[in-house]
């Protein structure tokens, strides 16, 4: 194939900065959950963009955090810096309405990546006044040489069409690596566990989010549709009552709306059941996090 360019791109930043939401408003479906609390994406997860003439391979990392006392948190850390490593190009995600310390933490972990590193400058739709941004891209500029510094918004899609075109300028030049109709490297049930996971963590308050995780255990498919068994994994009894809910209501309103996105994710009926169970201290557990799904290497 003459003159295709295929590579991986590496999307990394903060905590809660849009990482995800970019990743999914450029492959056009949910790939990667999306929730307003830190630490919503726990994996590495690949989404795949072809176009007839190079395919991105955008890889979506766990954001960046201080806080890195528990091994599941280190291993986000690590998740994110190997990224790096393998990376063809770099695309640093910060929020254009305020710059904080763990922004400077990503940047400093950037001082030695030898890929090119694309600076986006994400919810460009919320500063005020527009004149501001100005001042953003200028004061951006001053923090390193970036290849190229690009004022987006993924929620509104702003800009995003600028992006895909100089992207494929900085990959090798190379055949498709995945076929064309293929969108990301994850499994269905790995899916369907993180929207799960995402409702727990729309649903429930405070730190309790960060102590559970979802697998499932098995997905039937029948002539009515899918019959799905997941369990919720916490880390004390005293989580369990809280996910449960005072006669099983905060499961059950979990759980039902949980399953109305299952049956938009994979368009026919679905059947959910779900169950919590107590797995002390799974992500402080590196043996409890690699026989849970997450990437331990």
């Amino acid at each position: 194939m003459n003159d295709y360019r295929c590579g991986f791109v590496a999307v990394i930043g903060r905590p809660n900065v849009g990482k995800s939401t970019l990743i999914n408003a450029i492959i056009g479906r949910k790939v990667s959950i999306v929730t307003s609390k830190p630490q919503t994406t726990r994996h590495r997860i690949l989404a795949v963009h072809t176009t007839a003439d190079a395919q991105i391979l955008f890889v979506d990392t766990p954001g960046l955090h201080r806080q890195a006392g528990k091994a599941m948190n280190r291993l986000m850390n690590r998740t994110a810096t190997t990224a790096l490593k393998d990376a063809d190009a770099v695309l640093f995600v910060s929020d254009a309405t305020q710059w904080t310390a763990e922004d400077d933490d990503v940047l400093k972990l950037l001082h030695d990546c030898r890929a090119p590193v694309i600076a986006l400058l994400n919810k460009i739709d919320r500063v005020r006044p527009k004149e501001k941004l100005l001042d953003v891209i200028s004061q951006m500029a001053e923090r390193r040489e970036f290849r190229e510094i690009l004022p987006i918004s993924a929620e509104k899609g702003d800009n995003l069409d600028r992006l895909l075109a100089i992207l494929p300028a900085y990959l090798p030049d190379s055949p498709p690596l995945f076929p064309e109709d293929m969108i990301t490297d994850r499994s269905r049930d790995f899916h369907v566990a993180e929207i799960i996971r995402e409702k727990l963590t729309l649903m429930l308050h405070q730190e309790l989010p960060y102590g559970l995780t979802v697998q499932v255990e098995r997905f039937e498919r029948g002539e009515r549709g899918v019959t799905i068994h997941a369990v919720i994994w916490v880390e004390r009894d005293s989580q369990k009552g809280i996910v449960v809910g005072k006669g099983g209501a905060t499961l059950k309103r979990i759980g039902r709306a949980a399953r109305l996105d299952l049956i938009e994710h994979l368009g026919c009926r679905v059947h959910l059941e779900l169950w919590v169970r107590v797995k002390s201290n799974w992500a402080d557990s590196e043996k409890d996090l690699l026989s849970l799904g997450f990437d331990t290497d």
